[in-house]
Protein backbone atom coordinates (compact mmCIF):
# COMPACT_ATOMS: atom_id res chain seq x y z
CA UNK A 1 0.00 0.00 0.00
CA UNK A 2 1.41 3.49 -1.17
CA UNK A 3 0.48 5.61 2.49
CA UNK A 4 2.21 3.66 5.28
CA UNK A 5 2.06 5.94 8.18
CA UNK A 6 -0.51 6.05 10.95
CA UNK A 7 -2.09 9.42 10.22
CA UNK A 8 -3.02 8.11 6.61
CA UNK A 9 -6.89 8.65 6.13
CA UNK A 10 -8.93 4.96 6.73
CA UNK A 11 -8.94 4.42 2.59
CA UNK A 12 -5.65 6.13 1.85
CA UNK A 13 -5.30 9.47 0.04
CA UNK A 14 -5.81 8.17 -3.87
CA UNK A 15 -8.10 5.97 -4.63
CA UNK A 16 -8.58 4.94 -8.02
CA UNK A 17 -12.25 4.07 -9.52
CA UNK A 18 -10.84 1.65 -11.82
CA UNK A 19 -11.82 0.93 -15.51
CA UNK A 20 -12.94 -1.91 -16.49
CA UNK A 21 -10.86 -3.93 -19.51
CA UNK A 22 -13.38 -5.11 -22.71
CA UNK A 23 -11.81 -7.51 -25.31
CA UNK A 24 -13.58 -7.07 -28.85
CA UNK A 25 -16.46 -9.60 -28.05
CA UNK A 26 -17.26 -6.90 -25.44
CA UNK A 27 -16.56 -9.64 -22.57
CA UNK A 28 -14.76 -9.06 -19.09
CA UNK A 29 -10.69 -9.14 -20.24
CA UNK A 30 -9.81 -10.69 -17.15
CA UNK A 31 -5.96 -10.97 -17.53
CA UNK A 32 -5.37 -7.15 -18.20
CA UNK A 33 -7.65 -6.51 -15.29
CA UNK A 34 -5.03 -8.58 -13.40
CA UNK A 35 -2.07 -6.56 -14.92
CA UNK A 36 -3.88 -3.19 -14.51
CA UNK A 37 -4.92 -3.48 -11.43
CA UNK A 38 -0.99 -4.07 -10.30
CA UNK A 39 0.00 -1.16 -12.20
CA UNK A 40 -2.47 1.02 -9.97
CA UNK A 41 -0.79 0.29 -7.19
CA UNK A 42 2.26 0.55 -8.42
CA UNK A 43 1.66 4.58 -9.19
CA UNK A 44 0.44 5.72 -6.34
CA UNK A 45 -3.39 4.09 -5.83
CA UNK A 46 -4.00 3.35 -1.89
CA UNK A 47 -6.88 1.94 -2.35
CA UNK A 48 -9.19 0.17 -5.88
CA UNK A 49 -12.48 0.95 -6.66
CA UNK A 50 -13.70 -1.71 -8.42
CA UNK A 51 -17.11 -1.27 -10.05
CA UNK A 52 -17.87 2.48 -9.75
CA UNK A 53 -18.75 4.55 -12.42
CA UNK A 54 -15.34 4.56 -13.84
CA UNK A 55 -16.07 0.80 -14.52
CA UNK A 56 -19.19 1.02 -16.30
CA UNK A 57 -20.81 -0.62 -13.34
CA UNK A 58 -24.53 -0.01 -14.83
CA UNK A 59 -23.51 -2.32 -17.77
CA UNK A 60 -22.08 -4.92 -15.72
CA UNK A 61 -23.89 -7.92 -14.76
CA UNK A 62 -23.29 -9.24 -10.61
CA UNK A 63 -22.29 -12.10 -11.98
CA UNK A 64 -19.13 -9.80 -13.59
CA UNK A 65 -18.90 -7.61 -10.49
CA UNK A 66 -18.59 -10.27 -8.20
CA UNK A 67 -15.96 -11.68 -10.76
CA UNK A 68 -14.17 -8.62 -10.62
CA UNK A 69 -14.05 -8.54 -6.85
CA UNK A 70 -12.37 -12.08 -7.02
CA UNK A 71 -9.93 -10.99 -9.83
CA UNK A 72 -8.66 -7.83 -8.54
CA UNK A 73 -8.34 -8.47 -5.04
CA UNK A 74 -6.29 -12.18 -5.95
CA UNK A 75 -3.90 -10.00 -7.96
CA UNK A 76 -3.71 -7.13 -5.48
CA UNK A 77 -3.52 -9.64 -2.59
CA UNK A 78 -2.63 -6.54 0.72
CA UNK A 79 -0.38 -4.39 -1.52
CA UNK A 80 -3.38 -1.91 -1.05
CA UNK A 81 -7.58 -1.92 -0.32
CA UNK A 82 -9.70 -3.06 -2.32
CA UNK A 83 -12.98 -1.39 -2.07
CA UNK A 84 -16.06 -3.33 -4.14
CA UNK A 85 -19.18 -1.06 -5.53
CA UNK A 86 -21.71 -2.60 -4.78
CA UNK A 87 -24.63 0.47 -4.67
CA UNK A 88 -27.97 -0.22 -6.37
CA UNK A 89 -31.52 1.47 -6.46
CA UNK A 90 -32.76 -1.39 -5.20
CA UNK A 91 -32.02 -1.56 -0.96
CA UNK A 92 -32.28 -5.41 -1.08
CA UNK A 93 -30.43 -5.97 -4.15
CA UNK A 94 -27.55 -3.39 -2.56
CA UNK A 95 -27.39 -5.99 0.92
CA UNK A 96 -26.96 -8.98 -1.13
CA UNK A 97 -24.34 -7.81 -2.96
CA UNK A 98 -22.57 -6.17 -0.50
CA UNK A 99 -22.89 -9.24 1.45
CA UNK A 100 -21.25 -10.84 -1.21
CA UNK A 101 -18.27 -8.52 -1.56
CA UNK A 102 -17.91 -8.73 2.56
CA UNK A 103 -17.25 -12.61 2.27
CA UNK A 104 -14.51 -12.02 -0.03
CA UNK A 105 -12.75 -10.59 2.38
CA UNK A 106 -12.69 -7.20 0.98
CA UNK A 107 -12.08 -3.85 2.65
CA UNK A 108 -14.59 -1.45 2.11
CA UNK A 109 -18.09 -1.03 -0.06
CA UNK A 110 -18.74 2.30 -2.08
CA UNK A 111 -22.16 2.96 -2.13
CA UNK A 112 -24.25 5.31 -4.79
CA UNK A 113 -27.29 7.17 -4.30
CA UNK A 114 -29.95 5.16 -5.49
CA UNK A 115 -30.54 6.31 -8.83
CA UNK A 116 -33.83 7.28 -11.10
CA UNK A 117 -36.06 6.56 -7.45
CA UNK A 118 -35.40 10.26 -6.12
CA UNK A 119 -36.17 9.00 -2.46
CA UNK A 120 -36.64 11.66 -0.36
CA UNK A 121 -34.14 12.26 2.64
CA UNK A 122 -35.84 9.72 5.44
CA UNK A 123 -35.22 7.17 2.57
CA UNK A 124 -31.71 7.51 1.68
CA UNK A 125 -31.04 7.54 5.46
CA UNK A 126 -33.45 4.02 5.68
CA UNK A 127 -31.27 2.64 2.69
CA UNK A 128 -27.74 3.66 3.73
CA UNK A 129 -28.87 2.46 7.48
CA UNK A 130 -30.11 -1.20 6.05
CA UNK A 131 -26.79 -1.67 4.25
CA UNK A 132 -24.62 -0.68 6.77
CA UNK A 133 -26.39 -2.49 9.55
CA UNK A 134 -26.65 -5.89 7.45
CA UNK A 135 -22.47 -5.62 6.99
CA UNK A 136 -21.22 -4.44 10.51
CA UNK A 137 -17.72 -5.01 10.14
CA UNK A 138 -17.12 -3.87 6.40
CA UNK A 139 -16.30 0.05 6.20
CA UNK A 140 -18.96 1.81 3.64
CA UNK A 141 -18.05 5.10 1.85
CA UNK A 142 -21.14 6.70 0.76
CA UNK A 143 -21.20 8.06 -3.00
CA UNK A 144 -23.21 11.69 -3.52
CA UNK A 145 -22.82 12.50 -7.07
CA UNK A 146 -26.44 14.46 -8.19
CA UNK A 147 -25.32 14.47 -11.72
CA UNK A 148 -25.60 10.97 -12.32
CA UNK A 149 -28.62 10.27 -9.56
CA UNK A 150 -30.62 13.27 -10.11
CA UNK A 151 -30.71 13.31 -6.06
CA UNK A 152 -28.34 15.16 -3.72
CA UNK A 153 -27.25 13.24 -0.29
CA UNK A 154 -27.97 16.58 1.91
CA UNK A 155 -24.75 17.29 4.75
CA UNK A 156 -27.29 17.10 7.59
CA UNK A 157 -28.03 13.21 6.28
CA UNK A 158 -24.90 12.80 5.62
CA UNK A 159 -23.90 14.14 9.12
CA UNK A 160 -26.70 11.53 10.45
CA UNK A 161 -24.94 8.30 8.78
CA UNK A 162 -21.74 9.06 10.30
CA UNK A 163 -23.00 8.28 13.43
CA UNK A 164 -23.24 4.61 12.32
CA UNK A 165 -19.92 2.87 13.15
CA UNK A 166 -18.80 0.88 9.73
CA UNK A 167 -19.89 4.44 7.99
CA UNK A 168 -16.89 5.88 7.31
CA UNK A 169 -16.78 7.90 4.38
CA UNK A 170 -18.20 10.01 1.87
CA UNK A 171 -16.77 10.28 -2.17
CA UNK A 172 -18.24 13.61 -2.56
CA UNK A 173 -19.57 14.77 -6.50
CA UNK A 174 -21.64 17.41 -5.78
CA UNK A 175 -19.02 19.83 -6.90
CA UNK A 176 -20.72 22.29 -4.42
CA UNK A 177 -17.79 23.47 -2.25
CA UNK A 178 -20.39 24.60 0.35
CA UNK A 179 -22.21 21.25 0.80
CA UNK A 180 -18.68 19.83 1.52
CA UNK A 181 -17.73 22.97 3.98
CA UNK A 182 -21.42 21.98 5.80
CA UNK A 183 -20.33 17.66 5.52
CA UNK A 184 -16.95 18.74 7.10
CA UNK A 185 -19.03 21.83 9.80
CA UNK A 186 -21.49 19.51 10.91
CA UNK A 187 -19.47 15.74 11.73
CA UNK A 188 -16.84 17.80 13.53
CA UNK A 189 -19.61 19.79 15.45
CA UNK A 190 -20.99 16.59 16.37
CA UNK A 191 -17.89 14.46 17.33
CA UNK A 192 -17.65 12.00 14.34
CA UNK A 193 -14.65 14.30 13.11
CA UNK A 194 -13.15 11.03 12.21
CA UNK A 195 -15.86 10.63 8.96
CA UNK A 196 -13.48 11.09 6.17
CA UNK A 197 -14.43 12.88 2.68
CA UNK A 198 -13.03 12.46 -0.39
CA UNK A 199 -13.03 14.06 -3.72
CA UNK A 200 -15.02 12.76 -6.80
CA UNK A 201 -14.13 15.42 -9.04
CA UNK A 202 -10.02 15.31 -9.86
CA UNK A 203 -10.48 18.66 -10.70
CA UNK A 204 -11.97 19.77 -7.13
CA UNK A 205 -9.58 17.67 -4.84
CA UNK A 206 -7.03 20.64 -4.14
CA UNK A 207 -10.15 22.98 -2.97
CA UNK A 208 -11.72 20.02 -1.12
CA UNK A 209 -8.87 19.16 0.97
CA UNK A 210 -8.55 23.19 2.04
CA UNK A 211 -12.22 22.50 3.61
CA UNK A 212 -11.72 19.03 5.29
CA UNK A 213 -11.53 16.26 2.34
CA UNK A 214 -8.73 13.26 3.07
CA UNK A 215 -7.91 12.72 -0.58
CA UNK A 216 -9.73 11.93 -3.52
CA UNK A 217 -11.34 8.74 -5.68
CA UNK A 218 -10.03 9.29 -8.89
CA UNK A 219 -10.09 8.91 -12.72
CA UNK A 220 -7.17 10.93 -13.55
CA UNK A 221 -4.98 8.52 -11.27
CA UNK A 222 -4.90 6.16 -14.19
CA UNK A 223 -2.45 7.91 -15.73
CA UNK A 224 -1.17 10.57 -12.48
CA UNK A 225 -1.43 8.76 -9.04
CA UNK A 226 2.11 9.48 -8.62
CA UNK A 227 1.35 13.25 -9.04
CA UNK A 228 -1.91 13.02 -6.94
CA UNK A 229 -0.05 11.58 -4.27
CA UNK A 230 2.34 14.68 -4.16
CA UNK A 231 -0.08 16.89 -4.51
CA UNK A 232 -2.21 15.77 -1.55
CA UNK A 233 1.02 14.95 0.27
CA UNK A 234 2.15 18.12 -0.15
CA UNK A 235 -0.39 20.10 1.39
CA UNK A 236 -1.31 18.17 4.26
CA UNK A 237 2.53 19.20 5.12
CA UNK A 238 1.46 22.92 4.95
CA UNK A 239 3.14 23.26 1.03
CA UNK A 240 0.14 25.08 -0.25
CA UNK A 241 2.32 26.35 -3.04
CA UNK A 242 3.26 23.25 -4.46
CA UNK A 243 -0.13 21.67 -4.22
CA UNK A 244 -1.09 24.63 -6.08
CA UNK A 245 1.44 24.06 -8.53
CA UNK A 246 1.01 20.34 -9.20
CA UNK A 247 -3.10 21.04 -9.17
CA UNK A 248 -2.41 23.56 -12.12
CA UNK A 249 0.01 21.26 -14.16
CA UNK A 250 -2.63 18.59 -13.89
CA UNK A 251 -5.89 20.63 -14.28
CA UNK A 252 -5.60 20.42 -18.48
CA UNK A 253 -5.65 16.82 -18.31
CA UNK A 254 -8.34 16.95 -15.86
CA UNK A 255 -10.66 19.41 -18.32
CA UNK A 256 -9.55 16.73 -21.25
CA UNK A 257 -11.10 13.19 -19.04
CA UNK A 258 -13.85 15.03 -18.58
CA UNK A 259 -15.10 16.24 -22.00
CA UNK A 260 -17.82 13.96 -22.33
CA UNK A 261 -18.72 11.50 -20.19
CA UNK A 262 -16.29 9.69 -18.50
CA UNK A 263 -15.09 7.04 -18.64
CA UNK A 264 -15.21 7.70 -22.86
CA UNK A 265 -12.02 10.07 -22.83
CA UNK A 266 -10.24 7.90 -20.16
CA UNK A 267 -10.50 4.77 -22.55
CA UNK A 268 -9.33 6.54 -25.20
CA UNK A 269 -6.12 8.02 -23.32
CA UNK A 270 -5.23 4.46 -22.09
CA UNK A 271 -5.81 2.94 -25.30
CA UNK A 272 -3.43 5.42 -26.68
CA UNK A 273 -0.74 4.91 -24.11
CA UNK A 274 -0.68 0.61 -25.34
CA UNK A 275 -3.35 -0.33 -23.11
CA UNK A 276 -5.71 -3.36 -24.46
CA UNK A 277 -9.16 -1.52 -21.98
CA UNK A 278 -11.75 -2.04 -24.63
CA UNK A 279 -14.45 0.24 -26.11
CA UNK A 280 -17.24 1.46 -23.90
CA UNK A 281 -19.91 -1.16 -23.64
CA UNK A 282 -23.51 0.87 -24.78
CA UNK A 283 -25.24 3.01 -23.85
CA UNK A 284 -21.93 4.71 -23.74
CA UNK A 285 -19.79 4.83 -27.16
CA UNK A 286 -16.94 5.08 -28.78
CA UNK A 287 -14.80 8.21 -28.41
CA UNK A 288 -14.97 10.94 -31.33
CA UNK A 289 -11.84 11.78 -33.67
CA UNK A 290 -11.92 15.18 -32.17
CA UNK A 291 -12.08 13.98 -28.52
CA UNK A 292 -9.05 11.62 -29.74
CA UNK A 293 -6.92 14.77 -30.49
CA UNK A 294 -7.82 16.36 -27.35
CA UNK A 295 -7.10 13.74 -25.26
CA UNK A 296 -4.05 13.12 -27.12
CA UNK A 297 -3.01 16.70 -26.91
CA UNK A 298 -3.73 16.70 -23.25
CA UNK A 299 -1.15 13.33 -22.87
CA UNK A 300 1.90 14.87 -25.00
CA UNK A 301 1.08 18.08 -22.83
CA UNK A 302 1.89 15.94 -19.33
CA UNK A 303 4.84 13.78 -21.52
CA UNK A 304 2.18 10.69 -20.71
CA UNK A 305 2.48 10.18 -24.60
CA UNK A 306 5.33 11.03 -27.39
CA UNK A 307 3.89 13.32 -30.06
CA UNK A 308 3.93 11.40 -33.48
Amino acid sequence: MTSSDSAAPHFGRVLTAMVTPFLPSGEVNYPVVEKFSNYLVDHGTDTVVVCGTTGESPALTWGEEYELFKVVKGAVGDRAKIMAGTGSNSTKEAIEATKKADKLGLDGSLQVVPYYNKPPQAGLKGHFEAIAHAVPDLPIMLYNVPGRTSCNLLPETVAELSRIPNIVAIKEASGNLDQVSEISRRTRQQGTADFEIYSGDDSLTLPMLSVGAVGVVSVASHLVGDKLQQMVRAFESGQVGKATTLHLELLPLFKALFAITSPIPLKVALTLQGWEVGKCRLPLCEGSPDLQQQVEKALIQMNLLKAS
